[in-house]
């Protein structure tokens, strides 16, 4: 099994529909341990049987805004594990009138906070577990395509999203020093707890199906693989990369177009089965 023996920690799953759930379903398989966090004890109740579901009793409390938390996770880590092999930074926030006004109405609470839990919550997070993270240790965070091009009602977390990107690249330089890797995946749109903040975000699943080139939205195992393998040693050459797991949306340059029965060119999104 490609990561037996690798243990971890997977920080913001929230339940099975979860890209983290996706990316511990494919770590576990290839034979990892891991550890989880759960952000309150109203999520608790979901993370604690999937953490036993993947054969893991360590499930810890950690809100990435609480110093409490945060001082506390690197000692509890360090009991359980001694050192961990990888890192999964699956957080990401934004107040509700962040996502539902528009973007020139952000307040600069709201950037502060999307800034911080959503990016800085990363740099700090891997910090405070230096002592515990092995030296050739992978760290890996989620993305999206809002960050390097405009997508309609992401706006915040759009922003959020371009820095943690630039983030992940720093990071990688400094950190690679060590030995240590830093990457990205940006997945594509997928019915999670966090995408159901998005304003409209069933037309973006649609328009994504129509117009990726393999014509349809990723699952979260198939994002659960691509992670699997940037966090195991198959990439271990590899970081600073942010990697697309999209049907390949992020290549086009404009909407897809087919012919219909007519023989006439039109748009993927209009030749689509309803």
């Amino acid at each position: 099994m490609i990561m037996k023996g690798k243990k971890g920690l997977i920080v913001g799953l929230a339940n099975n529909k979860s890209i983290a759930y996706g990316i511990a379903e494919a770590c576990a398989r290839e034979g990892a341990q891991m550890a989880f966090t759960y952000l309150n004890d109203a999520l608790k109740k979901r993370v604690e049987p999937i953490a036993q579901e993947f054969g893991s009793q360590h499930v810890y409390e950690l809100d990435v805004s609480n110093e409490e938390h945060m001082a506390g996770i690197a000692d509890v880590i360090a009991k359980d594990f001694g050192t961990i092999d990888f890192l999964v930074h699956s957080v990401a926030f934004a107040p509700k009138e962040a996502l539902s006004e528009p973007f020139m109405k952000t307040t600069k609470d709201a950037f502060d906070i999307a800034m911080n839990v959503s990016v800085y919550s990363l740099i700090d997070l891997t910090n405070r577990l230096e002592c515990v993270l092995a030296q050739d240790a992978s760290i890996l965070t989620l993305s999206y395509l809002g960050g390097p091009k405009f997508i309609p009602n992401y706006n915040v977390m759009g922003v959020a999203k371009a820095a943690l990107e630039s983030t992940v690249r720093y990071m990688a330089a400094e950190l690679g020093a060590k030995g240590q890797r830093v990457n990205a995946i940006s997945a594509g749109p997928i019915r999670t707890l966090a995408a159901a903040g998005i304003g409209d975000f069933k037309q973006i699943l649609t328009w994504n199906e129509c117009n990726a080139p393999l014509r349809r939205n990723v699952s979260i195992e198939q994002v659960g693989n691509s992670a699997m393998y940037l966090l195991s040693d198959l990439a271990s050459g590899v970081t600073g990369e942010i990697h697309y797991v999209d049907s390949g949306y992020n290549i086009m340059g404009m909407a897809a177009v087919e012919k219909n029965a007519e023989d006439k060119t039109v748009l993927a999104w209009d030749n689509r089965n309803d």
